[in-house]
């Protein structure tokens, strides 16, 4: 912290000087008092904005160390489970876990009710209309298979209080708010009759999801998780309205996928501000 307001100052001092020699040299040149006068308040002024700005900065930076000194808590834990889709083939179920999902998951406990997280899922993906309740899709008689990498970054928001260094706050329910990117597979082209190329494809989804952790022992804790996925894609499973044999369903509705996962998550890094208990 020393050596930033150190070079702060450095800078300031450097502006200064740079405003007394250009001063210097307007005035050798015979630059009018006018001029010199108008240069003086833009650079009076730019000098004013460069330190309310770094005043803003660091009061902003002040109120977020008070934030986050609440509850400075990491957790890395692993996640296992399942995952569905949602779309034109198949069920048209919400929540019907039929492939597995497994993943890795990290959180910053901001303060006792906020979670900052960041999380990498590995899920499959698969729907046949054999099991469609929908006499339309079960008469068309189509399946796909394909396979999800998900980065999502986001938070929890907890509904009670969290601190696993204390006696009663140990277990509460949540809501989950990310953003993430995935990667899956698409078709290409076709390249003979009923055979086709791929390629894998990146898209962007809406995640959103509800969970509920509580302290396992020591500093273990499980967490049950359901997260839901809008895409903004209609590819996850090879539709495509430019190849007549994969051009069904609805093209103004994209897909979805979810996961209703598991996860066992080691806690760590207990600031100083926590008194001994």
């Amino acid at each position: 912290m020393k050596n930033y307001y150190g070079a702060k100052t450095l800078e300031i001092q450097n502006h200064l000087i740079s405003f007394c020699v250009l001063t210097i040299f307007l005035l050798k040149k015979g630059y009018s008092k006018k001029t010199f006068t108008n240069l003086n308040q833009q650079v009076e002024k730019r000098l004013l904005a460069y330190l309310n700005m770094k005043k803003l900065f660091l009061f902003f930076t002040f109120l977020s160390l008070t934030y986050f000194s609440q509850a400075q808590i990491h957790e890395i834990g692993i996640t296992l489970g399942g995952s569905n889709y949602i779309g034109d083939i198949g069920k048209e179920s919400y929540i019907y876990p039929n492939n597995i999902a497994a993943g890795i998951v990290y959180k910053y406990n901001a303060n006792p009710r906020i979670a900052w997280r960041g999380a990498f899922t590995y899920a499959q993906i698969s729907a046949n209309d054999a099991d469609a309740k929908n006499s339309v899709r079960k008469n068309r008689g189509i399946s796909f298979t394909n396979t999800i990498k998900e980065l999502s970054l986001g938070l929890d928001f907890n509904f009670w209080e969290y601190d696993l260094s204390t006696v009663h706050k140990t277990a509460s329910p949540y809501l989950i708010f990310e953003i993430a990117i995935f990667n899956a597979k698409r078709p290409q082209k076709e390249t003979s009759p009923g055979k086709y190329s791929y390629q894998n494809h990146y898209s962007f989804a809406i995640p959103f999801g509800i969970g509920y952790k509580t302290k396992l022992i020591h500093d273990f804790s499980i967490a049950l998780e359901l997260r839901g996925r809008y895409t903004f894609t209609d590819s996850l499973d090879y539709n495509h309205k430019e190849i007549k044999l994969l051009s069904f369903g609805n093209p103004n509705n994209n897909d979805w996928y979810m996961f209703s996962t598991i996860s066992f998550i080691y806690t760590f890094g207990r600031p100083p501000c926590y008194a001994p208990r």
